[in-house]
């Protein structure tokens, strides 16, 4: 009998992150067309509100959902809700011009469909760090998943926006219910980490019994202090923060680059994106792995280095063909360091913590994506594309660059086998 090369939990997970970044990156290769047929005028500055919309609903939310998870010892319902939820909100964009509902709707119903789906894709890599096996591992099998479901979405995007603004839109839909049924089908592991005594064990602070009888309500107050008792967080966070920031760059401003500078349409530029997911995704799961035999230093520190020049080659690149193939560098390089950042959250709190560690992560993360879109799109509209690549590319090197010997120390403290995660 065939065996999964992955243990079945961990597939299925892997496949509800896949299919939340599917139902996202859809949207991106058609998003001029789409603006468009959603009643607003076409150009960069209008596409990049219509993505702050939804990431800044990310930034609001991943925290809360994360919080309410580590409280009700439950994930997979919240990962169901998110899902069919933000699949609801697809449905309802493009009857929002038939209606007479004007752009700012459009954007209002994007919030709205954002604090859903961070729901569904934070629980959901919080339900994979709950496995254990090796959060290297466990962030491999994440990124390979993030990688995959843009690599597919940006390539069938393409092609359906091809064929009508709206189709990648309904696509999503349906994606996100598939989803939300794979989610359903996971067991809960959270009670097995001891998250129900999660502040008495950790030393976060206390819980009274009027809070023990209320655990259905999100308790933010223990979410903030595990943030602030937890400092060293603050470097993973930093090169999330970056890491992601260079993502929602390609989503915004590559997808007019290439068709501005190299005058690719729909199709072309979802290929082009897919260039950058492809090995992105492939290389997720060995580079994972690997960072946890040698550390998280070499991949972390080198890794993000080679990600900003590769970044900057890609700005500076003199035909079509040239861009295409570095592409393909900025995603080896993107994964050596996505999967060994998530996995240093994870070395660097208790497993009770988890949940809101990793809300806080995509918190940055998703701060990071705003910055992509608010910072690369105002820069490409004021100073040219190539100035663009240049910022965003220097900042990815001077993150690295900067916070090299803090990484050099957590990693080591990490590692030390009398080191308490709770106390580093």
């Amino acid at each position: 009998m065939m065996r999964w090369p992955l243990p079945r939990p961990r597939v299925r997970l892997a496949a509800v992150v896949w299919a939340v970044l599917v139902s996202q990156v859809l949207l991106y290769p058609g998003l001029d067309g789409l603006i468009a047929a959603l009643g607003a005028p076409g150009g960069i500055r209008a596409g990049m509100w219509f993505l702050v919309a939804e990431v800044a609903a990310f930034v609001v939310f991943a925290v809360v959902w994360g919080a309410a998870s580590d409280s009700l010892a439950r994930r997979t319902p919240l990962v169901v809700v998110g899902a069919v939820g933000g699949a609801a909100t697809y449905l309802l964009l493009p009857q929002l011009p038939v209606l007479g509902v004007g752009f700012g709707g459009v954007l209002l119903l994007r919030a709205v469909g954002g604090a859903f789906t961070i729901g569904a894709f934070s629980l959901s890599i919080t339900m994979l760090m709950d496995l254990g096996g090796g959060n290297g591992r466990n962030m491999g099998a994440a990124g390979i998943a993030i990688g995959l479901g843009a690599a597919l979405g940006s390539v069938v995007g393409g092609q359906l926006a091809a064929v009508d603004p709206f189709a990648p839109v309904y696509a999503g839909a349906v994606v996100l219910v598939v989803a939300g049924g794979v989610a359903a089908t996971v067991g809960d592991r959270v009670a097995e980490t001891g998250v129900g005594d999660r502040v008495a064990e950790s030393g976060v602070g206390t819980v009274d019994s009027d809070a023990d009888a209320d655990l259905a309500a999100p308790d933010l107050g223990v979410a903030l202090a595990t943030l602030r008792a937890r400092p060293s967080l603050a470097v993973p966070y930093a090169f999330g923060f970056i890491d992601r920031l260079t993502a929602g760059f390609f989503s915004l401003v590559g997808v007019f680059y290439f068709g501005d500078v190299f005058g690719l349409d729909a199709a072309g530029v979802g290929v082009a994106l897919a260039l950058f997911f492809l090995p992105f995704a492939l290389l997720q799961y060995p580079l994972g792995s690997l960072s946890d035999r040698i550390g998280r230093f070499i991949p972390v520190v080198v890794g993000s280095v080679g990600y900003g020049v590769a970044i900057i080659a890609v700005g500076v690149a003199p035909t079509v063909e040239v861009a295409m193939a570095l592409m393909v560098l900025v995603g080896v390089a993107g994964a050596f360091v996505a999967p060994a950042t998530m996995a240093l959250v994870s070395d660097l709190c208790a497993p009770a913590e988890r949940g809101v560690a990793m809300g806080g992560f995509n918190v940055f993360g998703s701060l990071g994506f705003l910055a992509g879109f608010l910072l690369g799109g105002s820069v490409a509209d004021a100073a040219g594309y190539l100035t663009a690549f240049l910022v965003v590319g220097g900042l990815e090197i001077g993150i690295a660059v900067v916070a090299l010997p803090a990484v050099r120390r957590l990693t080591r403290e990490s590692s030390s086998p009398t080191q308490s995660p709770s106390k580093v």
